[in-house]
């Protein structure tokens, strides 16, 4: 009952954010256009519920052409530290493939570094945001990030996503946690692969 409800609302404020928000998402794609040229959006495979695979949308923030060195063109590290980046995966919460809030949806390639414990936060749809999300995103390490996730869905309900959602907005215009490059965030595998921790494995 409480995810049919949840996707009632993630459907009815998604379909209202792309009405109101249309001009805002206009604009980015225009300024993309200007400033590097097509394509606009960036499309990747993530891991969703259940570990079925889709395609999140995002802006893009990278040169279409990128070289050693820095890859951002101009403007782009304001699209990320803003989150404007992130507003196309309306278009995901609309189809189906993700929430308002969640565990944010990762790479496929992460699938064999997680423990046991946190597989659950595939029983839910990822997330626009998520507790991680407003906990401190990247100043949050790899471990406070997943276990974020599992205390979320393990205390999944309308009051806990709602909590979520309502203290995003003020999370984001903080800019706390936010980072304006792709090269500044961790990868998982890379952390756990260096501790030696592959799937099922513990931390001692």
């Amino acid at each position: 009952m409480t995810k049919a409800a949840i996707r009632g609302i993630d459907l009815l404020l998604a379909l209202l954010a792309v009405v109101v928000l249309s001009p805002v998402l206009a604009l980015v794609a225009l300024f993309i256009w200007l400033s590097d040229g097509r394509p606009v959006l960036f499309r990747q495979t993530r891991t969703g519920q259940d570990e079925r695979p889709f395609d999140i949308l995002k802006f893009r923030t990278l040169k279409s052409h990128s070289v050693e060195g820095d890859r951002s063109f101009f403007g782009s590290r304001f699209l990320r530290r803003t989150s404007l980046d992130e507003l196309p995966q309306l278009f995901n919460i609309i189809k189906g493939d993700m929430s308002f809030v969640g565990p944010r949806p990762l790479l496929p390639e992460y699938g064999a570094y997680y423990s046991d414990e946190e597989r659950v936060r595939f029983s839910v749809k990822p997330g626009l945001t998520g507790l991680a999300q407003i906990s401190g995103r990247s100043l949050l390490s790899w471990d406070e990030k997943l276990a974020a996730d599992v205390k979320f869905v393990e205390g999944y309900s309308i009051r806990s996503y709602l909590r979520v959602l309502l203290r995003t907005p003020l999370v984001v215009a903080s800019g706390r946690g936010a980072t304006s490059s792709w090269d500044a965030e961790s990868r998982l595998d890379d952390e756990r692969s260096k501790a030696g921790l592959r799937s099922g494995e513990q931390r001692a």
